[in-house]
């Protein structure tokens, strides 16, 4: 029975991915980013689980990326359409609306450069695939985990929501800019960069100084920037392990 127990974290993380969608497709972003926060934090809790019941299988292993590839990768991918699409005047104008139990588009125009968002969906897919047969990553990742990806591109919106002002704005909502993190995006994904992992062996600060810093200084950054402070919190997290890479050598 024990066994079943992380494979059905697992599954609510593939659940919550798919209310994310949803909410994605009808712009509710906020929405869109609650779920995906709680998707990975089942996403943390189920390897968790397993570790902690010796209850690790294949078919866990396979299932965990699945689910990865729904809250982790097609919704930012949507998210990354819908934002692309805001930037483009006389660009996609969706109005979802509920009429006599029906669901229906009003006011399309036709715009192509929003799909282009779907190249993070397509990266994350790519990367997770990669994860699975990949041998080198238990203690270390190799490229942008996909759930921080997923924390980047869906604190845009929320940054918008809360925290926007004209130069904000003007900076989220250009189509160049959106392209560019796009790119950088799916490249930091399949990346050689070799990241350190928040898993602890054990609770000696000297083995984990590193992370304990990384979630101090995380920390900080929540409560002094909110929003913003996850693009920082993950430029932080990349730059730290280059740093360590490097000094280790």
């Amino acid at each position: 029975m024990k066994k079943h127990i992380p494979q059905f974290i697992t599954m609510l993380n593939i659940l919550c991915g798919c209310i994310a969608a949803v909410y994605a497709v009808l712009n509710m972003l906020e929405l869109a980013a609650l779920f995906v926060f709680l998707g990975i934090v089942f996403d943390f809790f189920d390897g968790l689980a397993a570790r902690l019941l010796d209850a690790q299988s294949e078919l866990g292993i396979q299932l965990d990326s699945l689910a990865d590839v729904i809250t982790s990768g097609l919704v930012p991918g949507i998210v990354m359409f819908q934002l692309l699409a805001m930037s483009q005047t006389g660009g996609w104008n969706l109005d979802f609306s509920n009429s006599a139990g029906t669901l229906t588009w009003t006011g399309f125009k036709m715009s192509f450069l929003p799909f282009f968002g779907f190249l993070i969906t397509l990266a994350s897919a790519y990367r997770l695939a990669k994860f699975n047969i990949d041998e080198n990553q238990t203690t270390s990742f190799i490229g942008l985990p996909t759930p921080a990806n997923a924390l980047f591109i869906l604190s845009l919106p929320l940054i918008l929501l809360y925290q926007g002002n004209d130069f904000l704005n003007e900076i989220i909502l250009n189509p160049w800019f959106l392209v560019i993190l796009t790119l950088l995006s799916s490249y930091l994904l399949n990346s050689g960069i070799e990241l350190f992992a928040l898993k602890f062996k054990n609770w000696n600060f000297k083995d984990n100084s590193l992370r304990y810093i990384f979630i101090i200084v995380s920390l900080v950054l929540l409560l002094t920037m909110k929003f913003l402070a996850v693009p920082a919190i993950v430029l932080f997290y990349i730059a730290s392990s280059i740093v360590n890479r490097f000094s280790a050598q």
